[in-house]
């Protein structure tokens, strides 16, 4: 291709240079200095020099998770045709057609009962209106948790270092959305009424989006995401809910990416170990201990024992925490301990013949696949 060399004033172009760097030098010396004297500076973490955010590439994290959820991306659409989602593109729904067009006249049948007013029919087939009530508390509970795992993702954008865990947050922020406009249908279709937000997911959910720094992955990925993963792992081979599955896969690598990022990025040894860091990370677990027991009737509707739910939750939180270095080892195991005896004294009050057990082995996790799954996660680094 010919292209035409443009005139222009040489001296015009020199004097623009050198006003540039001139002024270039004044701003970035004043916004170096501001941020030394805690009074301003850049707002990006952004190395311009280097076209990368602040800490460097870190492809690696990139790969792990954001290239990963990517490539495990699912559409709503085509896993929930009862849902008013249309994310498919043109391709995706020939693709869908081609795929319909293999099923044997019964599965096409099923499928296309499975549109919305025929989706509420088929679980008020399967479920008892009591039994309703207390899958969408249970659900409800985590939606909740959605939203805020939608806030406290995006929040954290702003906190960590490197294109690529970046690249990792933003995914999930996306993530984080589908998750709660998703779920959000999917507790809708049972038709009862959706329960407010207890005090405690409050309490819960407050502490972690008002953490400081990276705080958040402790109360968000490694506690409420773990939350979430556990519930998903205990319903999705319930009729309906196979769609769980989805979020399960999803939840896994949200839980997987303190550990990732701070293997890059080791947190000093004041904030991985001191006391007060220990103290601050308890604190925000506490309110699960009230939560457990205001769930356990619901839980016990659909039977799932609520202190093996807390104790399979509790042990895995243990586990990360210890991987990601946000906990020692011995503390981590001290603090399962404590929440395995909170457990028993509480049953030992309320279940009569209760004999003390190991709450912290328990595992509600149902499906094989999920199981296989948390295998994965969890089989380098087990508290118990």
């Amino acid at each position: 291709m010919q292209l035409k060399r443009l005139p222009v004033n040489e001296r015009a172009v020199a004097m623009n240079r050198r006003v540039e760097r001139v002024v270039n030098r004044v701003v970035r010396a004043r916004d170096r200095w501001a941020e030394r004297l805690g009074v301003g500076g850049r707002a990006a973490a952004y190395d311009d020099t280097h076209y990368e955010f602040i800490g460097g590439a870190k492809d690696e994290l990139r790969k792990k998770h954001y290239d990963k959820s990517l490539r495990l991306l699912w559409k709503a659409e085509a896993v929930a045709p009862w849902s008013s989602f249309r994310d498919c593109t043109d391709e995706e729904r020939l693709l869908l057609a081609e795929a319909e067009r293999s099923l044997s006249p019964e599965e096409r049948a099923e499928r296309k009962r499975i549109t919305s007013e025929e989706y509420r029919a088929f679980l008020d087939e399967h479920y008892t209106p009591r039994q309703k009530r207390a899958i969408v508390s249970f659900l409800a509970a985590i939606g909740h948790g959605e939203a805020y795992a939608w806030l406290v993702s995006a929040s954290l954008l702003s906190e960590v270092k490197s294109t690529g865990a970046r690249a990792a947050l933003t995914m999930q922020v996306l993530e984080e959305a589908k998750h709660f406009v998703v779920m959000r249908e999917l507790v809708q279709a049972f038709g009862v009424e959706v329960p407010r937000q207890s005090v405690w997911e409050y309490l819960l959910l407050e502490g972690t989006l008002k953490a400081k720094g990276l705080d958040k992955f402790f109360g968000m990925n490694v506690l409420v995401e773990t939350i979430a993963l556990s519930i998903f792992g205990s319903l999705s081979e319930m009729p309906g809910l196979e769609i769980l599955r989805l979020f399960h896969l999803d939840e896994a690598r949200h839980t997987a990416l303190p550990a990732n990022y701070f293997k890059e990025f080791p947190l000093d040894d004041k904030a991985k170990a001191s006391l007060r860091s220990r103290v601050r990370r308890l604190w925000m677990t506490l309110p699960a201990l009230p939560l457990v027991m205001l769930l356990e009737e619901e839980l016990a509707e659909i039977g799932i024992d609520a202190f093996e739910f807390a104790g399979s939750v509790m042990r895995k939180v243990s586990a990360l925490s210890e991987r990601a270095g946000l906990l020692p080892a011995e503390v981590a195991l001290r603090q399962a301990m404590l929440f395995n005896r909170i457990f028993n004294l509480y049953c030992r009050a309320t279940r009569p013949g209760h004999e003390d057990r190991d709450f912290m082995a328990a595992d509600t996790t149902s499906g094989e696949e999920e199981r296989a799954v948390e295998r994965e996660i969890f089989a380098a680094a087990t508290v118990h």
